[in-house]
């Protein structure tokens, strides 16, 4: 008898369409990405939702997205209730994608009570998408990383 080899892509079998349609829809309501939280600043107005760095105060003096509120993940519980409207969604973000900073201030902000989502990327793919920022010398703009902000997009290209 034969025995065929799976590659490693499909030794565990996908998931049938309607679990994996859960799962994605479950994960676009934790997750928001750059391109999207910077069109809905954008278009003036109110957004919907309160945008927190939950870096420490070096990380928020080197840069932030301009229009942000400044709430170190250690701090949420004593400073949450006097920075934001319980009653509006928060998005978090932090350095990047290697740091898990937004994800531990969303989880403690929900422990709150907080309507929350992470915005993937962080600061790192704000910067590289070629988007405005503010650091305490002003605002700033760097070239978009070609890789991150496919030229002539206004968005991840997806």
């Amino acid at each position: 008898m034969t025995t065929t080899a799976v590659n490693p892509v499909l030794r565990v079998a996908p998931a049938s369409p309607a679990e994996a349609a859960a799962h994605f829809r479950a994960g676009l309501a934790f997750h928001a990405d750059v391109a999207d939280v910077a069109a809905a600043l954008a278009a003036g107005g109110d957004p919907g939702f309160a945008l927190v760095d939950s870096r420490s105060a070096e990380a928020w003096d080197q840069g932030r997205v301009p229009g942000a509120l400044h709430l170190p993940t250690a701090l949420v519980p004593e400073r949450a209730a006097r920075l934001l409207d319980p009653s509006v969604p928060v998005v978090t973000y932090c350095w990047g994608p290697g740091c898990d900073g937004a994800a531990r201030s969303a989880l403690a902000l929900a422990e709150l009570g907080y309507r929350v989502k992470e915005m993937l990327g962080g600061f790192e793919y704000w910067v590289r998408e070629g988007l405005e920022f503010e650091t305490r010398h002003g605002r700033e703009r760097r070239a978009p990383d070609p890789l991150t902000a496919p030229a002539g997009t206004d968005d991840c290209g997806c």
